[in-house]
């Protein structure tokens, strides 16, 4: 067995051993295992079944994970992303379409990128990009799952004017919610063994925490995986093929296109599979990341991608498929823990009827704060650079769409390099980009 796996992988020819790899593909698990916990709760409130969705979490997540594993032999794990998810969400929750709709938006999407990844097209499309853009578009992105989390804490409501004020910060939940933050904060912070898997071991806190308060009530902690037939095979694919839906389907390309390309460059960096400048086999891995989207679309999640949070298996050591195919398998063990997940998931439901997630919302939180740093990357010197990102960055969480956001910038982006006189700066595809979105408020 060992012969066959070394053959396949080249585990010793990577500089790794099996034991290495175990515990690499078991700590990649731990830093992204709350997408368990945190896709269910944010996909059920765009009226998606909570258990149906869970399912297809963790099922789409072992079978992207082994794609990546068998056919590029990357020590990188898939799920459905976060920013992702949000966007799908807003999709649904701003009346642009059903959930179903979005659903068969991200197969169209997935099935557009698989298309790509064997042509020029998908180099041309993230050279057309700037930087800046791109940096902008992650810190948005960020700040408005950060706003989710708060939204989800109670730490932010809306008064009668549906304008966000301070929300009630001596409910129970709520509290709840800042010590599960504080708890999760102090783990990163900390940093060494605990900070791959901080993020779960703050939900973990947080839970024990509540089930001591009696706010959660304990329902088990395993149990048979829920039944995937509401979200398995429910896209419209008639509802979605429409010009109104053309810049959303765009949109959930865009994301996947750039968050797999970055995930995987800052992974491969660290995994030694940069050679030249370019990934070794990274057509192969982009291949696997555009498969996981069709698939979690066929199954019922949004888009799934590459997760940066790979990273911690590989500074444990992983350095092939091996590493994948273990955390591929601690998903698959994950579907029978769906009695935990809806405890942790479920939220908790206030006297006047309204709905708080005070488990999952620090995740939310922390992980805005950490995509807060792409800001970083902007060339702040550069009104014609630094304005548009800032119209992304602001745009996406003040319109609570990140399709609304990402249309400020690639029109003011194009627009400023013209009445500047720079226009050569601004690629062709740019413009076009622009155009696509200006259509989309002049004509729908």
């Amino acid at each position: 067995m060992t012969g066959r796996l070394e053959s396949f992988f080249h585990v010793r020819e990577a500089g790794s051993t099996f034991a290495r790899e175990a515990a690499a593909g078991l700590t990649t698990f731990l830093a992204m295992a709350y997408i368990v916990f945190v896709n269910p709760a944010v996909l059920s409130q765009a009226g998606m079944d909570f258990g149906a969705v869970f399912t297809a979490t963790c099922l789409s997540a072992a079978l992207a994970t082994f794609v990546m594993a068998l056919a590029a032999n990357y020590p990188v794990a898939l799920a459905p992303g976060m920013g992702q998810n949000f966007f799908f969400v807003s999709v649904v929750l701003g009346g642009t379409a059903t959930w179903q709709q979005g659903l068969a938006a991200v197969f169209v999407a997935g099935m557009v990128f698989v298309a790509l990844t064997f042509t020029r097209v998908r180099s041309q499309l993230i050279e057309a990009i700037p930087e800046s853009l791109k940096a902008g578009i992650a810190v948005g992105i960020g700040l408005f799952i950060a706003l989710l989390g708060f939204v989800n804490a109670g730490l932010v409501n809306r008064n009668a004017s549906g304008l966000p004020r301070l929300g009630d910060i001596f409910s129970a939940p709520t509290l709840l919610a800042v010590v599960g933050f504080l708890v999760t904060a102090a783990f990163l912070g900390r940093g060494g063994p605990a900070r791959p898997g901080a993020l779960l071991f703050g939900i973990g806190a947080s839970t024990l925490v509540a089930l001591a308060l009696g706010l959660v009530r304990f329902q088990g902690l395993v149990g048979m995986p829920p039944s995937l037939a509401p979200t398995f095979l429910q896209m419209d694919l008639a509802g979605v093929l429409t010009p109104a839906m053309a810049p959303v389907v765009l949109v959930f390309l865009y994301m996947a296109l750039f968050d797999a390309l970055g995930t995987l460059v800052a992974v491969g960096q660290r995994a030694g599979l940069m050679k030249d400048g370019r990934l070794v086999r990274g057509e192969r891995a982009l291949a696997a990341d555009a498969t996981g989207t069709v698939m979690g679309a066929v199954l019922g999640t949004s888009t799934v991608t590459a997760y940066v949070e790979s990273a911690a298996g590989v500074e444990a050591g992983g350095r092939t498929g091996l590493a994948s195919l273990v955390t591929g398998a601690m998903f698959l063990a994950c579907l029978f823990t769906a009695p935990l997940v809806r405890m942790v998931g479920g939220g908790i439901e206030l006297p006047g009827g309204a709905m708080l997630y005070p488990l999952t919302a620090p995740a939310l939180i922390l992980v805005g704060a950490l995509m807060a740093r792409g800001a970083l990357r902007i060339a702040w010197d550069d009104p014609t650079e630094a304005l548009p990102a800032f119209l992304v960055m602001a745009g996406i969480p003040f319109t609570m769409s990140i399709a609304d956001g990402l249309a400020m910038g690639f029109i003011a982006y194009p627009a400023l390099k013209v009445v500047t006189g720079r226009w050569r700066e601004a690629p062709a595809l740019l413009y076009a980009l622009g155009a696509i979105f200006m259509a989309r408020y002049m004509l729908f």
